[in-house]
């Protein structure tokens, strides 16, 4: 396995840096793997290395970068805060705003086969979007995606099987929003934990790792179905 930074261009000619796990291998397909609020950080590129251990080429862009550059947090109150600001600011773009980026990461990883995205909070918001939106993709898998379950998020139609873990303890995406998200969306394989908000990343203290490891299985499931 090995791993190494590279630029994306998106269409309008931004420039993203992304942080790119390769497989000792030849990929079976690859995985754009979208950050929570805090960046591409030392988790998120452990993600990304999780991913290429089981054979795809995983690409994680830096989303924040249109907002501010190399921007990558730990998971204290301040990084809390200072992430919530950056997110404000990627979403009042205009359309496309940060898709672009995740365009462009999916067509460079569609280099290596079939692509899929995985997103993470934020992130689960934006691999939703995407699923929609971007072009290129077989598979999506979003996890406690941050406002996905609400306003007119869940009105989006997936253009591609999609796969949406939430935890039952999370105080930021209610159980409720989550049951008529599974009601509108019986397409979407809609998974509950007795878990919380962030259950899946073991440097915050809502780290659940019977979760995480029973998450990650069915995303490997799917991704094996639907990428190769």
């Amino acid at each position: 396995m090995a791993s190494s930074r590279i630029t994306l261009t998106a269409a309008d000619g931004f420039q993203c840096p992304a942080y790119v796990s390769e497989p000792a291998t030849k990929p079976r397909g690859a995985i754009v793997v979208l950050p929570e609020i805090f960046g591409v950080n030392a988790h998120i590129r452990g993600v990304a290395d999780r991913f290429a251990s089981a054979g795809y080429l995983a690409i994680a862009p830096s989303t924040f970068e249109r907002a501010e550059r190399g921007v990558e947090t730990g998971y204290g109150p301040d990084d809390m805060k200072r992430g919530s600001a950056l997110k404000a600011v990627i979403e009042a773009l205009p359309a496309p705003g940060v898709l672009q980026d995740i365009q462009a990461a999916v067509e460079r990883a569609g280099e290596s086969g079939r692509v899929g995205v995985v997103g993470y909070c934020w992130g689960g918001l934006l691999a939703w979007r995407a699923a929609e939106q971007v072009k290129g993709l077989a598979a999506a898998v979003t996890y406690y995606g941050g406002g996905m379950t609400m306003g007119k998020e869940p009105d989006r139609k997936p253009a591609v099987p999609t796969l949406s873990h939430f935890g039952e303890l999370d105080k930021h995406i209610s159980l409720d929003s989550v049951k008529a998200f599974e009601r509108k969306h019986p397409e979407v394989e809609v998974h509950l934990y007795a878990a919380d908000h962030g259950f899946n990343c073991d440097q915050r203290g809502s780290y659940n790792a019977g979760a995480a490891a029973t998450a990650l299985e069915r995303t490997l499931f799917h991704f094996a179905k639907h990428l190769g």
